[in-house]
């Protein structure tokens, strides 16, 4: 091979590789500040929200032993029907009200499954006074959680936050429309 070949070949490697890093760096920063984080899952293995960026997101916090836990089955509900459009419900058990959710992650994770079937993704037992996502929804909501089965609804930029009271059913029409206008907006 002539060497005018091999270093032509050489600035074509060197091209390819440069461009590379920019787009891999170009996805990374394209992360939205409020999914900018790591969450342990409910199996208690880090997860980075990234993962989620794009997507429109039900935040709800969550637990086993409230009059509202029947809410899993219509946040199970609007997650298959929507996920194919970009919704995704995250849920985050809390023991911050009432001591509704004393049970350890891997009870919760069994009854998310035996009870409700549930399928989107469940995060580790927190509280919600000293986890940083949720005082960054509360900040950019105006609202913060007063009891379980609060619902945040962020936009696919990660930027819009709307702040749904624990009342507010899953089916609810104000809900599932403003999860329909979101999906539709890119």
């Amino acid at each position: 091979m002539s060497s005018a070949r091999r270093s032509s070949l050489s600035s074509l490697r060197l091209l390819c590789l440069s461009s590379l890093s920019l787009f891999c760096a170009g996805a990374m920063a394209a992360c939205p500040a409020l999914l900018d984080r790591k969450v342990d899952t409910i199996d208690e293995k880090p997860q980075s929200l990234c993962e989620y960026q794009g997507k429109v997101l039900l935040v709800v916090n969550t637990a086993s032993q409230c009059g509202y836990t029947p809410q899993y089955e219509g946040l199970e509900a609007l997650f298959r029907k929507y996920r194919d459009q970009g919704l995704v419900v995250l849920g985050f058990p809390s023991n911050d009200f009432g001591g509704q959710e004393p049970g350890s992650n891997k009870d919760i994770a069994a009854f998310c499954v035996n009870q409700y079937a549930i399928d989107f993704p469940v995060f580790a037992k927190t509280s919600l006074k000293t986890n940083p996502l949720f005082q960054d929804l509360a900040r950019a909501s105006g609202h913060s959680p007063r009891w379980n089965f609060h619902k945040y609804l962020v936009d696919r930029s990660g930027k819009q936050v709307r702040s749904f009271d624990t009342r507010v059913r899953p089916d609810d029409p104000k809900l599932v429309g403003e999860i329909e206008r979101l999906l539709k907006s890119n």
